[in-house]
């Protein structure tokens, strides 16, 4: 199938405008279900309903509220919500250019290929001078009445655009309250050391898949096409409380997978 462009923009580099196009770099492949009425199968339907009374609540008599540390409940209009809603531009503005690889991968959120909008020219004249210089772009755009900030970098000569997160959504390591390690066993250290060595490898993306997605998949078809399937219980995992003895058993799996 066909990428289908989701978004149109203009990269601003200082006086240089380059026309692109925004491709998802990801898919949702979630399973997807309908809630239906358990005797005649028919879809249901959510509605907003009054907790005390039971009616009905439409669309037009719903409010906006937050609540405040202390139980308040603070009202906001649509307008005034509104009001603080980027101006619409279809500019990407490049603000400063990082080291490659300069941005912790916590802060990366949504990737999006950059496609060309109809001037080839500078388009590839920017791959070759994120290319020949190793940088990553930090940039600033507002799409679809959101205001992002994102990082343009190369995948395998791709420009691709990867959002960030906010500062306030990152948790600092500071925050973080690591407890006292014990005294590390010299025997332990090597055979996890070994480990390390005997699992190493290179990604194969295609070996991680959603499992569970793929059984209710399988199950779905099976089902659809009149088969019944027994369920069956999950195996129990294996006590690993005894580290020395994990390591073992892990070591001796690690390497009999390499025969």
């Amino acid at each position: 199938m066909t990428a289908r462009a989701i978004w149109k923009g203009v990269i601003r580099l200082g006086e240089s405008t380059i026309p692109v196009k925004l491709y998802s770099a990801v898919e949702e492949k979630r399973v997807h279900f309908r809630l239906l009425h358990e005797k005649d199968k028919t879809p249901v339907k959510q509605e907003m309903i009054h907790p005390e009374t039971g009616e009905v609540v439409p669309s037009e008599a719903i409010r906006h509220g937050y609540e405040t540390e202390d139980g308040r409940m603070v009202i906001l209009t649509e307008q005034e919500l509104k009001n603080f809603e980027p101006e619409p531009s279809r500019d990407i503005e490049i603000l400063q250019f990082l080291p490659g690889a300069g941005i912790d991968h916590r802060w990366y959120e949504r990737p999006y290929f950059l496609g060309p909008d109809g001037d080839r020219e500078s388009y590839f004249a920017l791959i070759d001078a994120l290319g020949s210089n190793e940088t990553e772009g930090l940039a600033r755009w507002v799409m679809r009445n959101k205001e992002y900030f994102g990082v343009l970098r190369l995948e395998q000569r791709y420009p691709i655009l990867i959002t960030l997160r906010h500062a306030e959504e990152v948790v600092s390591l500071a925050d973080l309250k690591l407890p006292a390690g014990r005294e590390i066993d010299r025997k332990e250290l090597a055979m996890a050391e070994q480990l390390v060595s005997a699992m190493a490898d290179t990604f194969d993306p295609g070996q991680y898949r959603d499992a569970y997605r793929d059984r209710v998949m399988a199950l779905i078809d099976a089902k659809a096409g009149g088969k019944i399937i027994p369920l069956r219980k999950p195996l129990p995992k294996k006590n690993t409380r005894n580290l020395k003895k994990a390591l073992e058993e892990s070591l001796r799996a690690a390497r009999g997978a390499q025969k």
